[in-house]
C-alpha cells in the first residue's frame, strides 16, 4: 500500500485500498496535512488514492529540491470528483440550506484556517517560492479578509420583485403583475487555480461559490498543489458535507476532463489568456458559463507632475512575486520630460533589490516558478534587445546563486509599444519604459493592448488623473498607489482578452448565481 513520505503517516485504509483513513488523533497533532498531501486528494468526503498509483515531487523553486509528493489524478479520479460534486448538488443539503446556515459552517473553515496561519505560510513560502512578508501579507492574509467579506456579503444577496405592471385582458378588466426575482445557485462549479497565487484563489474562488449554495470541483496548478489539499483537510475536519468541496490534482488533462463534462455547469478559471481561449472552446459544445481571469501587460502613466520619489516606490511593485502577477504594471509610460530621470532612480533601485532564497525573510524577490519560467524571460531579453530596446537593469541569472529558478529584476528603456516586449505577457520581473508628450498619447499608448485587467496613473493632479482614468480600458485603476489594499467590495477583472466577469463584492458573487423570475398575478 502506497504510504506518505512523512514517516508518521497513517497508512491507507485496507478496507478500501484507494481511501486514506485520518482520525481526529491524527488531525490534533498538527501532522495531518502533510499526510494529506502526499497520499491522497479529497473526493466525496474522502481521501483518494489515484488509481495510477503515480505521484508527482513538490518543488521548492528556490532550492529546487522535492519536499513532499503529490497524487496525481487519472480520469477515474476526475470524474468521480465530478459525481461527488454532482450528487452532492443535486441530492445534498448544501444547496438547500439557507444561506446563512451555509455561512455559519465556512466561518468555522476560515475560522480554523486562520488558526493554522503559521503552517500554510510556511508551505506558500516553500510551494510557490514566496518572499515571508508576500507570503504573510499578501498570500495569506489579504484572501483570509476576502474570504470573510464574501461570506458576509453573501447574506446581504437578495432576491426582489420586479416593478408592478398593468395590462388589458380578454374581459375588459385590467391585470397588475409582477415577478419574484430569486437567485438560485449555478449548481457544480470546476475552479481551476494557477501557481502563483495558490491559496490566495484556491480560497476566494471557493468562498464565492459556496456560500452561493453550489458545490465544486477544485483543480490547483500541479506545481502547487498542497495550498489546495490544506484548505480539504479543514474542510473535512470543520464538517463540510461530503462532495461539496472535492479537491483533484493533475495536470492540463485532467483540466480539459473537468471543462468538457456535461455534469459540470460552469467553469471558473486563473491563468493565461491563452489557456483562458482553450477552456471556452473546451467548454463550447455543453454551453457551460465561463468566469475568466485572464492575462494582463497592465500600464502605469507617470504625467510631468508626478512625484519621482513616490512613483519609483509604486513602479518597484512589477517585482512583486518575480513578476508573477496577472495585475502588475510592466509598461511603464512615462512623460518625456521625466523619463531620464525616471529611468536613472528606478533602474538604481532595481540592483538594490536583494534577491534570494525565500527562507531568508530579508530577501525582497525569490525565484520563478519553474526553470521553463526563467527560460521565458531570457527570451524575452532576447526579443526586446533585438527589437531596439536599451536594458537598465538585470537581464539576466544571479550570478551569486546557483541554485534556484531566479532572474534579476529587469527595466528596459527605449521601447515601441508595439514590440513583442510591451505587448506580450512576460510573467516575469521586467518592466520596460515608454515615453509619451500629451495626456492623450499616453491614454492611446495604454489602450493600445489586447489586455486590459490593470492599470495605474500617477500625478500630482488627482482630478485630471481621474478623468483619464475614465477613458482607460481597463478594469481597474490605481491612483497615485490607489487605497493601500486590495479591496474587499470592489469588483475585480478585466477587459478584453483579460477576461470575463468580475470577482470580489456582489458583482463577483452574482457571477455564480443564475436569475430567476417568478411571474404572477398581484390582483
Amino acid at each position: 500500500m502506497a504510504r506518505s513520505i512523512f514517516s508518521n503517516c497513517a497508512p491507507a485504509n485496507t478496507a478500501h485500498p484507494h481511501r486514506v483513513a485520518r482520525s481526529a488523533h491524527e488531525y490534533k497533532r498538527g501532522t495531518l496535512v502533510m499526510q494529506t498531501i502526499s497520499t491522497g486528494m479529497y473526493i466525496g468526503g474522502e481521501w483518494v488514492l489515484p488509481h495510477s498509483g503515480m505521484f508527482d515531487d513538490v518543488i521548492n523553486p528556490a532550492t529546487e529540491q522535492a519536499f513532499a509528493k503529490s497524487p496525481v489524478s487519472s480520469s477515474d479520479e476526475v470524474s468521480q470528483a465530478i459525481a461527488a460534486a454532482r450528487e452532492a448538488f443535486d441530492k445534498g443539503p448544501w444547496p438547500r440550506m439557507s444561506v446563512a446556515e451555509r455561512v455559519t459552517i465556512l466561518r468555522r473553515l476560515l475560522d480554523t484556517l486562520q488558526q493554522r496561519k503559521e503552517e500554510i505560510v510556511a508551505l506558500i513560502v516553500r510551494e510557490a517560492g514566496a518572499t515571508q512578508f508576500l507570503a504573510s501579507a499578501l498570500q495569506f492574509d489579504i484572501p483570509m479578509k476576502h474570504a470573510y467579506r464574501l461570506i458576509d456579503d453573501a447574506l446581504l444577496i437578495s432576491g426582489g420583485f420586479a416593478p408592478l405592471e398593468i395590462s388589458p385582458s380578454m374581459n375588459g378588466r385590467k391585470v397588475l403583475g409582477t415577478s419574484s426575482v430569486v437567485h438560485d445557485p449555478v449548481g457544480v462549479v470546476a475552479a481551476i487555480t494557477p501557481y502563483n497565487f495558490p491559496f490566495f484563489l484556491n480560497i476566494v474562488k471557493l468562498c464565492h461559490a459556496l456560500p452561493m449554495g453550489n458545490t465544486v470541483v477544485l483543480k490547483p496548478s500541479p506545481l502547487t498543489p498542497l495550498e489546495a489539499l490544506i484548505i480539504a483537510d479543514v474542510a473535512h475536519h470543520v464538517g463540510i458535507p461530503a462532495g461539496v468541496i472535492n479537491v483533484i490534482t493533475g495536470d492540463a488533462q485532467a483540466g480539459e476532463l473537468l471543462t468538457s463534462d456535461p455534469r459540470v455547469d460552469m467553469v471558473t478559471f486563473t491563468g493565461s489568456d491563452k489557456v483562458g481561449a482553450s477552456i471556452m472552446a473546451q467548454g463550447a459544445p455543453t454551453l457551460k458559463k465561463m468566469h475568466l481571469e485572464l492575462g494582463g501587460k497592465s500600464a502605469l502613466i507617470v504625467r510631468a507632475d508626478a512625484d519621482l520619489a513616490n512613483v519609483v516606490q509604486d513602479a518597484m511593485m512589477f517585482t512583486t512575486h518575480a513578476g508573477q502577477g496577472c495585475a502588475l504594471t510592466t509598461r511603464h509610460l512615462v512623460h518625456n520630460s521625466l523619463r531620464p530621470a525616471y529611468v536613472n532612480m528606478l533602474g538604481h533601485a532595481l540592483k538594490a533589490v536583494k534577491v534570494g532564497d525565500t527562507a531568508d525573510p530579508t530577501v525582497h524577490m525569490g525565484p520563478l516558478i519553474r526553470d521553463a519560467a526563467r527560460q521565458r524571460c531570457e527570451r524575452y531579453v532576447d526579443i526586446a534587445l533585438q527589437g531596439g530596446a536599451r536594458l537598465v537593469a538585470g537581464g539576466r541569472r544571479p550570478e551569486h546563486l546557483e541554485r534556484g529558478f531566479f532572474f534579476e529584476p529587469t527595466l528596459f528603456d527605449d521601447v515601441d509599444n508595439r514590440s513583442r516586449a510591451a505587448q506580450e505577457e512576460i510573467f516575469g520581473p521586467i518592466a520596460v519604459v515608454i515615453g509619451f508628450d500629451t495626456d492623450e498619447e499616453a491614454i492611446a499608448l495604454a489602450n493600445d493592448s489586447a489586455f486590459g485587467l490593470f492599470g495605474a496613473i500617477c500625478s500630482a493632479d488627482a482630478g485630471r488623473a481621474y478623468e483619464m482614468a475614465l477613458q482607460l480600458r481597463t478594469g481597474g485603476i490605481a491612483i497615485n498607489g490607489g487605497s493601500g489594499t486590495m479591496l474587499s467590495g470592489s469588483p475585480f477583472g478585466g477587459y478584453k482578452r483579460s477576461g470575463l466577469g468580475r470577482e470580489y463584492g456582489r458583482e463577483g458573487l452574482l457571477e455564480f448565481c443564475q436569475s430567476k423570475a417568478i411571474a404572477f398575478r398581484a390582483a
